[in-house]
């Protein structure tokens, strides 16, 4: 009798394993609660603008040789991630990552195209150097020169928030955004889509949006010293949503680029 009981059990120990505990287990996926949302958002690849160092908001340059690259690149480090849904910014630059990416991913999701998601409008800034444009406000916040406010930023002497207020303070024909309105217009963006995810089950989100776009959505969500580099091109910035909070991992993440060039 008492071997039986023996044989009993042992044939029923693998039932009584939680799936989470199984994942453990066997180093795969740890399961995530059921309405789970998680975000890839992404830097679109490099422009023409980029290379030549001018301020490129909602004016927009294609991709160059390299920008198409890397969001191969970036494509090929995400094949292992299956997306539920596809975002983009409706400027051109995105919208072409965001194919470049989910073709060398090997996924064929449809791109939703979204114009909460572009970047900061320069106003009459958009178009010229980068150097030029942002010099009287180095001066203004009491830096030598752009240069400078660069460091400074870097070392916690001035905000982004700052910088972005200060030249919309400048620009003449005040269409210069604020930091105010566009972390507003991200952050209701990404919360609209979160919902929509989760409602529908969860999944992973791929997001093509902006560098300083995404660096401004992501004030108050993330530590501030995780704010003080400019993100680069095909970086990943990985974002949770449950039970309508958002928890940001790391920021400006370029492994997955890394990975696909292996």
């Amino acid at each position: 009798m008492k071997k039986q009981l023996i044989a009993a059990l042992v044939l029923l120990a693998p039932l009584c394993i939680s799936p989470v505990q199984a994942d453990q287990k066997s180093n795969g996926p740890v399961a995530q609660a059921p309405g789970t949302v998680t975000f890839y958002v992404t830097r679109h690849g490099k422009t023409m603008f980029n290379t030549a160092h001018r301020m490129q908001g909602w004016s927009d340059t294609p991709l160059t040789a390299a920008g198409v690259e890397v969001a191969s690149q970036l494509g090929k480090g995400l094949k292992d991630v299956p997306f539920t849904a596809v975002y983009s910014s409706d400027s051109g630059r995105a919208r072409e990552t965001a194919k470049l990416v989910l073709a060398a991913a090997g996924q064929s999701n449809p791109i939703i195209e979204e114009s909460s998601l572009r970047e900061t409008c320069f106003g009459s800034f958009e178009g010229t150097l980068e150097s030029v444009t942002w010099e009287p406000v180095a001066k203004k916040l009491g830096f030598k020169d752009f240069e400078s406010m660069g460091k400074g930023l870097g070392k916690s002497e001035i905000t982004l928030d700052q910088m972005m207020d200060t030249l919309a303070s400048t620009d003449p024909s005040g269409q210069t955004e604020t930091a105010a309105q566009v972390r507003t217009r991200m952050q209701n963006e990404l919360r609209t889509i979160a919902g929509k995810v989760s409602a529908a089950g969860g999944g992973n989100v791929l997001v093509v949006s902006h560098g300083m776009a995404i660096l401004t959505m992501l004030k108050g969500w993330a530590p501030d010293d995780q704010l003080r580099e400019p993100l680069k091109n095909a970086s990943v910035t990985k974002i949770t949503y449950q039970n309508g909070k958002f928890t940001v991992g790391q920021v400006g993440d370029m492994s997955y680029v890394e990975k696909g060039k292996q």
